[in-house]
């Protein structure tokens, strides 16, 4: 199946308002105007302005810039081997995954768990914190099965009835940053009615007595009192995981997205063990495949080229960055020149007024390899066009499954638009960057890769289409042992042992629970800000992508903020009314629409909408903080704490 953004992908890829040639901003002007310009020029002149400023502030002025706008390892982490071999500024990545890997791993010691189409196998299958109709479709095909030949129950947790939620056996409805105490609860249920495996725990756990001590006044009734879910639900939903053997917790990143995230995902993780969970087909905890392909990057990556004094930024912090903050910096010289792919920052980070700040700067240059004229391509000062997935080879691994894929050339992409690998080997030319990768072809890399991976060759691949690397049961439920040096699953996580470190503060860090309980660091309601924010992903819109893509449009309709009816009332605030919601860092307009799928006192809105769809040409992530999740960074994008004004 193909999920409801990709499906339309037609619409994309042959859009009329595609960048189809450089560009270079007008002389003397701040505003988006660009005249048309050649690919030799635009490289030159990006090479010149990346020079200049090395030369000046030394290699670390320059932060290439990234994300995941495409999954391909060659295309997206090929900007990486030049970094390493022009010692240019790192990035750690915490825009999405980091909270959420973290607390999995803190408990597993490894990013994998039962394979994702045991699900189908599962007679109960519990889909914590993801939308999955919305954004894994996947999950839903093996649960949908499950419950047909099965009859296995749907679980939901989640802060509001989304679409999955309205699949649901059983929907709870959590207030955003509590599922920790939810987790909490339902152990406390299953060491209290028998339901906990204890010679499971025995042998693959740590401090199975300690959990069981420190849980005895985690009841339901405390739990229920932190998120908002009733007692008898609790009750209910522990006993159907005690009764149920073949539970499977498939976790997602949503909950995650909380200063206390990664806490919250080692507490829901924690669970499986408890029940005993791993030890069945169609049982046990998984958020990640990312530990099980063992791929060699380094010809990708030029990792063999990377110095570890060059100092790592968080690309999260980025408006910090870009306002000169020293720590944000590592104490070293500020960014002056940056080249940005597969990300649009001025839309998608968070503290999104600091970010345009930032990038305000008249000393600040940017170069932008960008597929449409987003946000951030609107302030650089060179624009190159880009190719999309279907216009380019590469290779891809799976996140929500097992396999390594190749994804083929299948259409040739408009004349100027140029690829990731392409344009990186030419700058690499011209900056006098050496290494083995820039004179392979995409084709080449991949081979090489899955050469040095053991994985294969591209021949073989392209052959059978998928690699599926998906290890043996034994392995893909810890049956000899978690992924510690002990084999224990981690009820005491090593929180300060998490790396890398330096992102948080240590008293931060430290402060994290010992063990799964509620860690009260959210951003909490108060009387000056009454309302807790969640925004949420939309159906059509992958983060900042799609939202030029007219049916996508056409579906969403408007950016909205979905709220109680009662707490509309409250407000004086009518259906499809404007509303304006702030805090401390600013505020949006957008428009109220009443929702009675979640609790009182929490709102919603799906969808990161591009700035110019909000009356003050800034979009919902002004509202959002860039304060860095415990242990190790990651963004707070569902935990923030607001006011509501009608107008």
């Amino acid at each position: 199946m193909i999920c409801e953004k990709v499906a339309r992908y037609a619409e994309r890829a042959h859009h009329p308002d595609r960048l189809l040639t450089p560009l270079r901003r007008k002389p003397g002007t701040q505003s988006a105007e660009f005249q048309a310009i050649s690919w030799d020029d635009a490289l030159d002149e990006t090479a010149e302005a990346l020079l200049k400023a090395e030369q000046r502030h030394g290699p670390q002025t320059v932060w290439p810039y990234f994300h995941a706008g495409t999954m391909g390892l060659v295309m997206r982490d090929g900007i990486e081997r030049l970094r390493h071999t022009k010692g240019y500024s790192g990035q750690h990545s915490t825009i999405c995954i980091t909270p959420a890997w973290t607390g999995f791993i803190a408990g597993t010691g490894k990013l994998m768990g039962p394979d994702p189409r045991e699900m189908a196998a599962s007679d109960q299958i519990v889909i914590w914190g993801t939308n999955a109709v919305n954004t894994q479709v996947n999950v839903m095909v093996h649960a949908t099965k499950a419950r047909k030949n099965r009859q296995a129950k749907i679980i939901v947790i989640d802060t509001y009835r989304n679409a999955t939620a309205k699949k649901a056996d059983l929907f709870l409805c959590v207030r955003p940053g509590t599922d920790g105490a939810l987790a909490c609860g339902v152990m406390h249920v299953l060491f209290r009615d028998g339901y906990a495996d204890r010679a499971y725990m025995a042998q693959f756990s740590d401090a199975p007595d300690e959990l069981e001590d420190h849980l005895s006044s985690r009841t339901p009734q405390w739990a229920s009192s932190i998120c908002g879910v009733s007692v008898t639900d609790i009750e209910k939903f522990a006993t159907m995981i005690g009764e149920t053997p073949k539970t499977y917790f498939r976790l997602g990143y949503g909950f995650s997205r909380s200063r206390n995230g990664a806490h919250n995902m080692h507490a829901a993780a924690s669970i499986a063990v408890v029940s005993g969970a791993w030890q069945h087909e169609g049982g046990g905890a998984f958020h990640n495949n990312g530990g099980i392909f063992g791929l060699d990057c380094s010809l990708i990556e030029g990792t063999d080229r990377r110095d570890p004094g060059v100092r790592v930024m968080d690309q999260s912090r980025i408006g910090a960055v870009l306002c000169g903050d020293s720590e944000a910096l590592k104490n070293g010289p500020p960014v002056t020149a940056m080249f940005i792919q597969n990300t649009n920052p001025l839309s998608v980070a968070p503290d999104l007024t600091k970010v345009h700040e930032g990038f305000s700067r008249p000393d600040l240059f940017v170069c932008v390899h960008e597929q449409f004229m987003t946000e951030t391509a609107q302030v650089a000062d060179i624009v190159l066009p880009a190719t999309m997935f279907v216009e380019h080879d590469d290779l891809y691994k799976g996140g929500g499954h097992q396999h390594i894929l190749f994804g083929p050339k299948i259409i040739d992409g408009p004349p100027q638009c140029r690829s990731n690998h392409q344009v990186i080997c030419d700058l690499a030319k011209r900056l006098g960057a050496e290494h083995p990768g820039f004179e392979m072809s995409p084709r080449e890399l991949i081979d090489a890769t899955l050469r040095a991976s053991n994985r294969g060759t591209l021949e073989g691949l392209e052959e059978n289409h998928w690699l599926d690397c998906q290890p043996p049961f034994e392995e893909a439920h810890f049956s000899h042992g978690f992924a510690h040096p002990d084999g224990k699953f981690r009820f005491k996580p090593d929180w300060p042992g998490c790396t890398p470190r330096g992102f948080v503060p240590d008293d931060v860090v430290n402060d994290m629970p010992g063990l799964p309980d509620h860690w009260d660091i959210i951003d909490t309601a108060s009387p000056d800000m009454p309302f807790r924010l969640v925004t949420a992903p939309a159906r059509s819109f992958l983060n900042s992508s799609f939202t030029e893509t007219p049916s996508s449009m056409a579906r969403e309709g408007r950016p909205e903020i979905l709220i109680q009816p009662d707490d509309a009332a409250d407000l004086g605030v009518l259906d499809g009314q404007r509303v304006r919601i702030g805090n401390r860092q600013g505020s949006v307009c957008l428009h109220a629409k009443y929702f009675d799928g979640l609790q009182q006192g929490v709102v919603i809105c799906e969808g990161i909408w591009p700035n110019h769809a909000f009356d003050d040409n800034m979009g919902i992530n002004v509202l959002t903080s860039a304060e860095a999740v415990a242990p190790k960074g990651g963004v707070s994008f569902h935990d923030t704490a607001i006011w509501i004004k009608p107008l």
